[in-house]
């Protein structure tokens, strides 16, 4: 993302006039320029290849492949757009969850519900970014928004306990809940405030009031206990994180 820059929007949508009430809509917004519209699903996948969109507003409902195939499909693009689907059926929310769309609105779509899809796209791109969030004063990552059956949930970073890294997606945990995110170790490491987070494996990040100790296992590498009794083996490239942690 180019921070600032309006977000490139491609319609997907087998209905003209849902489209068109779109377009119309997408002209009213603040920070979205329409880029194209498809109207079925293969059509959505050719021109986001073409187009490179930042945010696909997708039906679900389409002929061939329909909306959530489209998703999963450019889920293997790197970049891939922010998904909010638009759609008439209320059903398909979970299935549009676990695909990582960023929102789900319903037709006839209001136009304060799609700004508010837009902002949120723009925040999912920034953070996948590993960018600052805009008009924000502090450089590192404040919050996160990630999804759940019920929609999306902010997460605000200091509340996170630890990071563990599962494939493509980083699971935050908080508390006894966790939630998937689409980013990278390597961003969130940059994005978050290294006076409360510290990275201790390749594929684990933990806030550091979340340590409540070191232990050296039997081939003398260093384990981090943590506050909810879970243990953290230590990476050996992030050894020397032990000992600033505890000021040796």
């Amino acid at each position: 993302m180019v921070e600032g820059r309006p977000l490139k929007v491609l319609i997907a949508d087998d209905e003209p006039l849902a489209a068109e009430r779109l377009q119309l809509l997408l002209a009213k917004a603040d920070g979205a320029h329409l880029v194209g519209t498809a109207s079925d699903g293969d059509s959505a996948i050719h021109l986001t290849e073409a187009l490179a969109p930042d945010v696909l507003l997708l039906d679900i409902a389409m002929p061939g492949l329909d909306g959530i195939g489209v998703a999963r499909a450019l889920a293997a693009q790197d970049p891939s757009p922010a998904v909010v689907f638009v759609t008439a059926f209320d059903q398909f929310a979970v299935a549009a969850f676990e695909v990582e769309a960023v929102d789900y609105l319903m037709k006839p779509v209001d136009p304060v519900r799609l700004q508010r899809a837009l902002d949120r796209a723009r925040v999912y791109l920034d953070q996948r970014s590993g960018q600052p969030q805009r008009g924000r004063s502090s450089q590192w990552l404040e919050e996160f928004w990630a999804s759940d059956m019920s929609g999306l949930v902010r997460i605000a970073a200091r509340d996170v306990d630890r990071v563990s890294a599962e494939r493509d997606y980083m699971r935050l945990h908080v508390g006894r809940r966790s939630w998937l995110i689409h980013h990278s170790m390597a961003a969130l490491e940059e994005g978050l405030d290294p006076e409360l987070f510290v990275r201790l494996h390749r594929s684990a990040i933990v806030r550091k009031d979340f340590i409540s100790g070191f232990t050296r296992n039997s081939s003398g590498r260093w384990i981090a206990r943590l506050s909810d009794g879970e243990e953290q083996p230590v990476g050996r490239l992030y050894s020397d994180r032990v000992r600033a942690i505890a000021g040796r």
